[in-house]
């Protein structure tokens, strides 16, 4: 068991960057698609299918992260879903396809296929793993409270640096004329 204060941190965070995927993929469907398609796992039908299917599961996952009561189910259905991400890039850079536009990015923000993809994806599942084992009774309030929120705060600020320096990696090689 863990103190519920990991586990609602880690909840908090996973939900905030499921809502965060799932909002650019709405406002951009077709977009979405095409990510989709570039990546030859589905084809035809199941590409427009998987397209809408995505971000409606990640916002039902993220509310689910939300509830205290569906919090595990929350948390084992992130995990599985970034699993299944993890899979489709590993499977696509074991192919050789780095160029293709991996759709973690909203609207004018690509980002090619790494290994850093699987490098992150590999500590959200962690995240997730850890949101899903039972946690103590504990009573939060006050200091434990601050806790949650500082920690959420500091994760998602590191997350969007850290995603906004890999995004814009191939631009600051060119800057730098290497």
């Amino acid at each position: 068991m863990i103190h519920p204060i990991v586990a609602v941190a880690c909840s908090l965070v996973l939900a905030v960057i499921l809502l965060t995927g799932a909002s650019h993929k709405l406002r951009a469907p077709h977009r979405f698609a095409r990510q989709i398609e570039d990546y030859a796992l589905l084809s035809g039908h199941a590409v427009s299918l998987a397209a809408r299917a995505l971000p409606v599961l990640e916002v039902l996952i993220a509310v689910a992260l939300l509830v205290p009561a569906l919090r595990a189910w929350g948390a084992a259905s992130a995990a599985l879903l970034l699993a299944l991400y993890t899979a489709a890039i590993a499977i696509n850079l074991w192919r050789g396809r780095r160029e293709i536009d991996c759709g973690c990015s909203g609207p004018g923000l690509e980002r090619p296929l790494s290994g850093a993809l699987l490098v992150r994806n590999a500590v959200l599942i962690a995240m997730a793993v850890l949101a899903a084992v039972p946690s103590t009774t504990a009573v939060l309030h006050g200091f434990g409270l601050f806790l949650i929120g500082a920690s959420v705060a500091a994760v998602l600020i590191l997350y969007t640096a850290t995603e906004g320096l890999l995004t814009n990696q191939p631009r600051l090689k060119s800057l730098s004329g290497r």
